[in-house]
C-alpha cells in the first residue's frame, strides 16, 4: 500500500464531462445528469484501508448534503484484474452494506481518473453550480491506525462554504491513501 497524496488540481478548473455505468443499477450516468447543481465527485474503491475507514461518514455524509442540494458521485476506477475485492460485483454489496444514496460508477478504462487527474483513493472533487472545482483534498485527518477519529470535517466545512456562497476554503489539504490501481502500462503521466 503505497501511501499517495491526490494532484491538488487547480481550483476553477471545468469538471470533465463523463458517461458511467452504475453497477447497482446498470443506468449509465453523466455529469451532464447533474447540469446547474454542485457535485461533488469521489474517487473511492472497496478494499483500500483509507476508503474503508470513512465509508460509513462518507455515506452520512453524502445522505445529509445531499438534502442541502449537493449531489454525490462516487467513482471506482481500480484495475480489477490484479485487485478483484473492487468488481462491480463487489461495488454493489458496498453500495447496500454502506447505504450509499448517490451513484458508484465503475471507470473502467480509468480515462475519467486521468481527466480528474486523480491520484489516490479516497480522492475528492467538489464543485460548484457551474462545475468548477471549489475544493479538492480530504475528507478530514484521519488516518488508519492514527488513532484521529473521522469526523468529514475538511469536507463539510467545503460542502458549508459552497452551498452558503462563501469563496472556497482558503486551507485545502491534500487527501492520502492507496495509489489508483493503474492498468499496466496505462498510467497517467502525473502519476509517475
Amino acid at each position: 500500500m503505497a501511501l499517495t497524496p491526490s494532484t491538488m488540481l487547480e481550483l476553477g478548473t471545468k469538471a470533465p464531462d463523463f458517461a458511467l455505468i452504475e453497477p447497482a443499477t446498470q443506468k449509465v450516468v453523466k455529469l451532464s445528469d447533474f447540469e446547474g447543481q454542485s457535485v461533488l465527485v469521489a474517487f473511492i474503491c472497496n478494499h483500500c484501508p483509507y476508503v474503508i475507514l470513512i465509508k460509513n461518514a462518507f455515506s452520512k455524509f453524502a445522505h445529509q448534503y445531499q438534502a442541502k442540494g449537493l449531489q454525490v458521485i462516487a467513482i471506482n476506477a481500480n484495475d480489477i484484474d490484479n485487485y478483484p475485492e473492487d468488481s462491480p460485483l463487489n461495488m454493489i454489496s458496498d453500495v447496500k452494506d454502506f447505504e450509499y444514496s448517490f451513484p458508484y460508477l465503475y471507470d473502467d478504462t480509468q480515462e475519467i481518473a486521468k481527466q480528474y487527474h486523480a491520484a489516490c483513493t479516497p480522492d475528492f472533487f467538489m464543485f460548484d453550480a457551474e462545475h468548477k472545482l471549489f475544493y479538492r483534498g480530504q475528507f478530514d485527518s484521519a488516518r488508519p491506525n492514527s488513532g484521529i477519529p473521522v469526523t468529514g470535517e475538511d469536507i463539510i466545512k467545503a460542502a458549508e462554504q459552497l452551498l452558503s456562497g462563501k469563496a472556497e476554503p482558503d486551507m485545502q489539504i491534500a487527501s492520502l491513501g492507496c495509489g489508483i490501481k493503474w492498468k499496466a502500462g496505462n498510467e497517467p503521466d502525473y502519476a509517475m
